[in-house]
């Protein structure tokens, strides 16, 4: 009888002895913002007066800095000062100016404003 008390006790402290003790776990993250980039346009002007037109290709105005060349893309628009498309070619020696962005050697026409 000894033996089986024994045994029962043993088999009652065992699963004790072996147990794990909880713990507990806290985890803290920090992210940082996307890291953005961000990009400036500047659009300038050159005012003159037109020397050479060719319709959705080039137009040539001489400016107080000499003659300007620019290329003239499919979204280049042609407009009045009111802002309405102006469908006729252009004339030699109409004023206008001509918006654009980029850098004298890839500058990308915005707009073309006729001033008369």
């Amino acid at each position: 009888m000894k033996k089986a008390i024994i045994g029962f006790i043993c088999a009652l402290v065992t699963p004790l002895a072996f147990a794990q003790t909880s713990t507990t776990t806290e985890e803290t993250t920090t992210t940082k913002p996307a890291t953005t980039t961000e990009t400036t346009t500047s659009t300038t002007y050159t005012a003159g007066a037109v020397t050479t037109y060719e319709p959705g290709k080039t137009i040539v105005v001489k400016s107080d800095q000499g003659p300007v060349s620019f290329a003239l893309g499919t979204a280049a628009h042609v407009v009045n000062a009111a802002g309405k498309v102006v469908t006729a070619p252009l004339r030699a020696g109409q004023k206008v100016r001509v918006y654009y962005t980029g850098p004298t050697e890839s500058r990308v026409v915005e707009r073309v404003i006729v001033e008369e």
